[in-house]
């Protein structure tokens, strides 16, 4: 049974855990600047700060390339290191992202964060982490069933840590799993059924503790999400509200059980961006959650277990981070336009 958040949504403010910026400094200005903040990752600055090469940290059979950006996998050191990893499974340090592999991250943690309604971290998921990493044949290594079962087990741990360090700086904070994987591997793919990937990925959220959800930009089995134990599920409403709020019987369940939508609204994209105004917005939200109303939702509960957050990242806009900074400027005005509006303190 899903545990309730230990906040209400009430139209709150978040972000993406991915920033373009190249200043640290400047990434978490931003990041601070919401009422819910995280820590970015910045793969521009460096590498180390890229999700996926976070992720990897101590995973067996893992090479990285700094020099030419790639990480990638090879079998026999897999097994070569297999023995270690097991001989460490029940040692958090062995999980901890260290300061080679997010500066941000450790700083981050180096701030008063007590004072925040909550605050927010986020780790790559299995799925799209095992879809990504490829081995010496080029094949992704989550149809590796070896691997993968190990994959699962690894990555749960390295949320946990990460959740727990952060629970020291706000005993409210929680963790997104951040899986834009998940609309590829939830369809039909050689070696790897669906069926299977459900089946990993409960077992996976189930050694996970509590808060804990799901972030996503693309359209994947929603009912299945909703019906997860998660507390948490954040999504690209801008580019995929209208097919989301179809699932009406999941997600009533969702929130009846305490579960928090993340409605994905503002646009980072330079191109969406510009053709885009506040009151825009505002109509969009407003109408998703008018087609939930005509089931009989209720709008005070909705609003209630709901945050609002930029619809994607954006790290290849010609103006680098302006874009970016200007949505996150948009997100925080349309989250007081709208609590305003609809008298939410």
């Amino acid at each position: 049974m899903n545990k309730l958040m230990p906040f209400d949504g009430n139209l709150l403010t978040t972000g993406m855990g991915i920033l373009p910026h190249r200043d640290m400094d400047r990434a978490l200005k931003i990041s601070m600047s919401v009422d819910i903040p995280f820590w970015p990752q910045l793969p521009k600055m460096s590498f180390f700060e890229d999700m996926y090469v976070q992720a990897s940290e101590n995973f067996p059979g893992i090479i990285l390339e700094p020099d030419r950006l790639n990480i990638y996998f090879d079998t026999a050191k897999f097994y070569t290191e297999l023995e270690n990893t097991f001989a460490n499974f029940e040692n958090p340090d062995f999980f901890r992202m260290s300061p080679k592999y997010s500066a941000t991250y450790h700083t981050f943690l180096g701030f008063d964060l007590s004072k925040y309604i909550s605050i927010r971290g986020q780790l790559e998921g299995p799925v799209s982490f095992g879809l990504k990493v490829l081995d010496e044949n080029k094949k992704p290594i989550i149809f590796n069933e070896e691997v993968r079962s190990i994959l699962f087990d690894f990555m749960a741990k390295k949320a946990n840590v990460q959740l727990n360090e952060l629970k020291e700086k706000n005993p409210r904070a929680f963790i997104f799993i951040d899986e834009p994987g998940l609309q590829y591997i939830f369809s039909s793919v050689s070696g790897y059924t669906n069926d299977m990937a459900k089946k990993d990925f409960e077992i996976f959220f189930n050694q996970i503790e509590h808060p804990r959800g799901i972030h996503l930009c693309g359209n994947p089995d929603w009912d299945f999400l909703l019906n997860l134990d998660i507390d948490i599920l954040s999504f690209n409403a801008y580019n995929c509200g209208e097919i989301f709020v179809k699932y009406k019987g999941s997600i009533k369940r969702f929130l009846e059980r305490g579960g928090i939508i993340g409605w994905g609204l503002v646009p980072a994209n330079f191109d969406e961006f510009q053709k885009e105004s506040q009151i825009n917005l505002i109509h969009h939200i407003e109408r998703l959650w008018n087609e939930l109303l005509k089931e009989g939702f209720d709008i005070k509960e909705v609003l209630a277990k709901s945050i609002i957050m930029p619809a994607t990242c954006a790290l290849l806009n010609p103006d680098e981070f302006k874009t970016v900074e200007d949505a996150y400027s948009w997100l925080r005005d349309l989250s007081l336009r709208l609590r305003e509006k609809y008298g939410i303190l």
